[in-house]
């Protein structure tokens, strides 16, 4: 098997390329009556990142049913580097957007951060690992408490 689409559904298409465009994906143009209803992002390796509205989705997969919050999932996104993340971060909640996890010096040496998409789905922000700034992982809360 070979990953080659991630697909969200979205409660309002036009707040959610708005968020995205924000953090630097071109949508492409596409027929104006499915505009509101479906997007694709062709990342440079190929993956699609579909977005489709709640209406739409229920077509094709009759067990859509909307999930306030996201998934519990974290779709994410590296960046050159460590100095974009703070900067995409600082731009999207100044835009208004919620932050989940200010930037921080990640334990497996990126620069990394949280975002939340209009839909609250998180959108982690990631730069390359710095091999010199990696750390041990911090000990879990169970593992504390032996």
């Amino acid at each position: 098997m070979i990953l080659d689409q991630v697909n969200l559904v979205v409660s309002d298409m036009e707040a959610t390329v708005d968020f995205y465009e924000l953090l630097g994906l071109e949508f492409p143009d596409t027929a104006p009556e499915w505009q509101g209803h479906h997007r694709t992002v062709t990342m440079p390796s190929g993956i699609a990142l579909d977005f489709d509205s709640m209406e739409f989705a229920k077509i094709w997969n009759r067990g859509t049913t909307p999930q306030p919050g996201g998934t519990g999932s974290v779709i994410g996104f590296r960046v050159e580097s460590r100095e974009h993340v703070d900067a995409l971060y600082s731009r999207a909640t100044t835009a208004g957007y919620r932050g989940q996890q200010e930037p921080y010096d990640a334990f497996w040496g990126a620069r990394y951060a949280v975002l939340e998409d209009p839909d609250g789905q998180p959108i982690g922000i990631m730069s390359p690992i710095d091999q010199s700034r990696r750390e041990p992982p911090p000990a879990t809360p169970s593992a504390r408490a032996e």
